[in-house]
């Protein structure tokens, strides 16, 4: 599980927010301006009912319920120099098939259009000569990172990155 969290903030740069605005001039994650020290950020985070896993290198791994999904995985990494936390990113627990990872996803996506509007950029497609036929087959395309599901929305406050993603074949989510 390690690996995938870690694989997911630093190897690919995915940046998956999923906030909410307040009159703050900062996104908010789960009501928590996205700004401030990274452990003023974590001891908000814990009185939110998240889990401090650890800290390392200017990243937070916490875990907690979100979105209506139990046990997310949540990373918040923060600027280096100022250590001021900059980014939150989100892993759902693993899905198994593709309609479940798809349902995901289009949940997700449009509680983001409901709060945020339309996206700036959608992609979702596979990059095959023929589209997959099945569930088993459109897994296969996600595990060998042949599937392009990402939805991005840019607002005044920041950008927030809703993607289907995978950690080698052993892990989609």
């Amino acid at each position: 599980m390690k690996q995938i969290l870690i694989s997911s903030i630093i190897a690919l740069s995915i940046i998956t927010s999923f906030a909410q605005t307040q009159s703050s001039d900062h996104l908010t994650f789960k009501g928590v301006p996205i700004d401030g020290t990274l452990n003023e950020y974590v001891a908000k985070m814990k009185q939110n009912g998240f889990t401090l896993v650890k800290i390392k290198d200017g990243v937070a791994i916490l875990r907690g319920d979100f979105a209506a999904s139990k046990d997310c995985i949540v990373g918040v990494a923060a600027l280096k120099q100022e250590d001021l936390v900059s980014k939150i990113t989100v892993i759902f627990p693993e899905r198994d098939t593709w309609s479940s990872l798809e349902g995901n996803y289009f949940n997700l996506k449009e509680m983001l259009t409901q709060k945020y509007g339309e996206p700036s950029e959608c992609v979702e497609r596979f990059d095959t000569y023929s589209e997959p036929r099945d569930d088993n087959a459109r897994m296969h395309e996600v595990e060998m990172d042949k599937c392009k599901y990402f939805t991005i929305y840019k607002t005044d406050k920041g950008i927030i990155e809703l993607s289907i993603d995978h950690d080698s074949i052993f892990s989609c989510f």
